[in-house]
């Protein structure tokens, strides 16, 4: 009996590694930001990232980045720890940007475009939020 389960162990092992291989590259993309090297990650649609700036700091950058980008600004609910900033842009694509204190100089940026995400134009709009800085 233990020769039967050790013969099946290494099979066992490889469509576990298999598995897990699967799932991670279909999910999480990471890649390292250019500017402040804050790590961006990408999953399922969000976009995640952190940069060196303080909250309210952070909040001006993205109101800017919003207008600069020609995107329609239509709501803003913020309080003492976070905000949310909702806009679309000239194809009428929905933008989520939610900014969330993470220290004295340190803040976390969600992105989310469209129902799906877009990591090419959230990393845009990070991009221009970095600018703003």
């Amino acid at each position: 009996m233990k020769t039967k389960i050790l013969s099946h162990r290494p099979v066992l092992i490889a469509v576990g590694l298999l598995a897990v291989t699967l799932f991670m590259s279909g999910c999480i993309a990471v890649v390292a930001a250019a500017g402040a090297g804050a790590v961006v990650g990408y999953k399922a649609g969000d976009f995640e990232s952190w940069v060196d700036a303080g909250f309210d700091r952070s909040v001006r950058a993205t109101n800017q980045a919003v207008q600069q980008l020609g995107f329609a600004k239509i709501n803003e609910t913020k309080d003492a720890v976070s905000d949310t900033i909702t806009a679309r842009t000239t194809a009428d694509k929905a933008i989520e940007i939610r900014l969330a204190h993470g220290g004295e100089n340190l803040t976390q940026v969600k992105i989310r475009v469209g129902v799906f995400g877009d990591e090419a134009m959230s990393l845009a709009i990070l991009g221009k939020i970095k600018a703003n800085l």
